[in-house]
């Protein structure tokens, strides 16, 4: 126990030593902590939560073989739901 705080002692005087290296260090683990919590949020918010459903199982995806400048009309819709 005595070896720990005589490195933790030794850590924090050259950190004080040298304030550039400290400011460095600080500021990329702080980047790296943010960047893992704003994308941990992100996944937990699109992946890892369901969805505000009644019954999220029963969702279905709806894809059409068309051009990407088709129209989704109503008609259309009707007809796809009717299958």
């Amino acid at each position: 126990m005595t070896t720990l705080w005589r490195d933790l002692r030794y850590g924090l005087r050259m950190l004080r030593k040298s304030p550039v290296f400290t400011a460095v260090a600080v500021l990329t683990l702080a980047l790296g902590i943010g960047a893992n919590a704003a994308l941990f949020q992100l996944i937990d918010a699109t992946l890892l939560r369901t969805l505000p459903v009644r019954d999220p199982a029963s969702l279905a995806s709806v894809h059409l073989d068309t051009n990407w400048y088709s129209s989704f009309t109503f008609p259309l819709w009707q007809q796809v739901e009717e299958r």
